[in-house]
């Protein structure tokens, strides 16, 4: 304890006055993340703008779409060829040298934060690579480090361990622990063998990952997503996985930030069960959290037509305890799990089981009629389990529909994405935007010609961004440009709607099986808000309208046009927002 107090004083001892100051801002406004105004992007830094330099040079971009949070993939130095994605972390203190140093990012969150952006990274804090410095000493037999891991002389303890675990996976690398020659251990790799799990049940790491979240926060990040919170905590005889201890962990960790980084908030990554997800949500653990069943039931939704699955949610599953919020969002660098309930479905008469198996082979393009070109990933044929890789806009059917020449399949898939980024702009929370389908970027297949990447269908939503399309954002007609300024409109409207903060939500009865509805407010503004998840026309009785809004007369925000019908009729794919 005297160590990690020292630790918390040294830290803030060092934090720079602008920060100090942000402390005190935020200190005082502690929900400034319920604003309208949050608005997130998520991006790689190399393959967005190559550098950290270039990421300061579209700054300018940035507020062109007018975003307000800036998400960077990990950036930190890890190990050449496979490193999942850079979350196979061999220094937090140190940028990987081809993108830039660490008193780039210094730099680089002091202009986004002049520029009302807020920088967010990962927080690798469950495992580092074998690359670090930690690894190498234990792998030159300290024993020191070799306590900062699980490692053990023989199979006696991994296969008590293995009895309970289930793997993560298992085609790709059966097994949850990884055999050291050098040292004749073995040693705890929950994901991949390169990956090493950290060892909790000794205080020296949490004080030494401690002080590596601090020096993280005095670069100026806002923002720390918790990378695989659910895994950090290991205990004999169970899964090993949400157990108690891991959010007694996070609550730690938090603790040392209120002491010496007041501004700092974190972000859970928990792609779990629903029930366990909202479990790391508060104001003393996570104050904000990825919504993973959201994203994966507006695919659910496009894919069925029927809001069923999704407005049960919403009633059921999307209250938060105050203080916090959701980061809702379409698409991210990772595959798509369909994380819903089997209990929540088979309350609808929806076979769990069945029902993935059929959103796999019509995200993946199997089923007939399907407009989506995903790829499979993790695909298990013995069992049929899968997840699901693509670009927002390769799901949405716009690479059929351009492959194909169809104008009117076009236009559908243009609805499509924009139908999907507007509920996230009106639903409650933080949206946040995957960089790249803001302009309807696509599939790309040249990974499977990298050895390190061939076998992670992931990558095929992981391009490197094409600048050219992008000017195409300012060129009439394009695709670029039909989604661009759509959503940039729809952004400048959320902006303008006190009644789109915080994350209250009134979910409504629609009784059309095909259109969500939900109502946005506060204590002066009432909005209506109308999504039509089918590609055919949709009616609603006007009525509707004067229950859920207590008026006869509504504004069209999108068109600022009045509405006073006695029948409403939505358009495929239509979204209304409506004021009484």
């Amino acid at each position: 304890m005297e160590k990690l107090l020292q630790s918390l004083a040294q830290s803030w001892f060092a934090r720079p006055a602008d920060l100090k100051q942000l402390d005190l801002s935020r200190e005082s406004n502690p929900d400034w993340f319920q604003s309208n105004q949050m608005v997130g992007g998520v991006c790689y830094v190399d393959l967005f703008a190559g550098s950290l330099e270039g990421i300061q040079s579209k700054i300018p971009y940035f507020r062109e779409l007018g975003l307000t949070y800036l998400h960077l993939m990990p950036l930190f130095k890890s190990p050449d060829g496979e490193n999942d994605g850079g979350y196979a972390i061999s220094s937090y203190r140190e940028i990987n040298p081809s993108i830039g140093t660490m008193k780039q990012l210094a730099q680089l969150s002091r202009q986004l934060r002049e520029n009302g952006v807020s920088l967010v990274l990962d927080f690798v804090f469950n495992h580092t690579s074998n690359e670090h410095q930690w690894a190498l000493n234990a792998i030159a037999g300290d024993p020191e480090y070799q306590d900062y891991y699980f490692m053990f002389p023989d199979r006696v303890m991994p296969d008590a361990y293995e009895r309970n675990l289930r793997e993560i996976f298992p085609e790709q690398r059966p097994g949850s622990f990884t055999y050291l020659p050098e040292v004749k251990k073995w040693v705890w790799t929950t994901f991949n063998s390169y990956q090493w799990d950290l060892n909790y049940q000794n205080p020296a790491v949490f004080i030494r990952m401690a002080e590596e979240m601090l020096s993280l926060a005095n670069a100026g990040v806002e923002v720390l997503r918790m990378d695989a919170v659910a895994f950090t905590w290991k205990e004999m005889g169970t899964v090993c996985e949400n157990l108690p201890k891991a959010h007694i962990l996070i609550q730690a960790y938090n603790a040392v930030a209120r002491i010496a980084a007041p501004a700092l908030l974190f972000k859970s990554e928990a792609i779990v069960h629903p029930d366990e997800v909202v479990r790391y949500i508060s104001p003393a653990e996570c104050q904000l959290s990825y919504n993973p069943l959201i994203m994966a039931l507006l695919w659910n939704t496009l894919a069925t037509r029927e809001i069923n699955l999704l407005k049960q949610a919403l009633v059921e599953r999307f209250s938060l305890p105050e203080h916090t919020a959701w980061v809702n969002y379409v698409r991210c660098h990772d595959d798509i799990g369909w994380t819903f309930s089997d209990d929540d479905a088979g309350r609808l008469g929806i076979n769990g089981y069945d029902h993935r198996k059929f959103l796999n082979a019509f995200y993946t393009g199997r089923y007939p009629e399907s407009f989506a070109r995903g790829l499979p990933f993790q695909e298990n044929p013995r069992t049929g389990d899968a997840r699901i890789s693509g670009t927002c806009a390769s799901l949405a059917g716009l690479e059929k529909a351009l492959t194909e020449n169809s104008e009117e399949e076009i236009q559908n898939s243009i609805n499509r994405i924009l139908l999907l980024h507007r509920v996230i702009m009106t639903i409650g929370g933080i949206p946040l935007i995957y960089l790249g389908d803001e302009i309807g970027t696509l599939n790309d297949y040249s990974y499977r010609n990298d050895p390190a990447k061939a076998s992670d269908s992931r990558w095929v939503h992981r391009p490197r961004a094409d600048w050219s399309k992008y000017e195409n954002r300012n060129n009439p007609g394009s695709v670029e440009y039909r989604i661009f300024q759509e959503m940039q409109k729809f952004i400048r409207i959320r902006k303008t709607e006190p009644a789109l903060a915080n994350g209250h939500i009134q979910v409504m009865d629609t009784w059309n099986p095909h259109v969500l509805g939900y109502v946005r407010s506060t204590a002066k503004e009432r909005l209506i808000i109308l999504a039509n998840f089918s590609e055919k026309p949709q009616e609603l009785d006007f009525n509707l309208l004067r229950l859920y809004g207590l008026g006869y007369t509504f504004e069209n925000l999108i068109t600022k046009e009045n509405l006073n019908l006695e029948q409403l009729r939505l358009t495929p794919y239509q979204f209304l927002i409506l004021r009484a």
